[in-house]
């Protein structure tokens, strides 16, 4: 039977909702990521903070993008065996992660990216189970 899988990704959490021979499993990832704040160019220094001429600022998104990578690869790890992904959630996050198992040679798998706002984890279950009961 296939492996379907329902994820509800923004930067700071993520649920996994596999449904598989009609069983329901849902896994909650939970980032530790801060929230990033983005600077107009006119905020940079000239001088710079460290010895690689880096920012502060640059300092901060390269740790972000690094944090960014580790809780994707969490993820993309988790649905791997998945026959099919649909992906949704309110902000860039679920674009990015689309772009992330596009790299990882698992963009095949998806089906849909869906923007919605904020919902509870029952919301998110009931979303995957009529997403998928409506392609069959």
């Amino acid at each position: 039977m296939k492996k379907e899988v329902g994820l509800w990704v923004d930067h700071r959490k993520a649920v996994i909702v596999t449904i598989e021979n009609d069983n329901e499993i849902v896994n909650i990832i939970l980032s530790t990521l801060e929230k990033h704040t983005r600077f107009s160019s006119g905020s940079h220094s000239d001088s710079p903070n460290d010895v690689n001429g880096s920012t502060a600022e640059d300092i901060r998104d390269r740790q972000f993008n690094l944090h960014l990578k580790k809780y994707y690869s969490e993820i993309a790890f988790n649905i791997r065996e998945a026959d099919s992904i649909f992906i949704f959630g309110p902000g860039e996050a679920k674009v990015e992660f689309a772009s992330f198992l596009k790299n990882e040679k698992l963009g095949n798998k998806i089906t849909t990216i869906e923007s919605v706002d904020k919902m509870t984890d029952g919301q998110i279950s009931a979303k995957v189970h009529d997403y998928y009961f409506r392609k069959k």
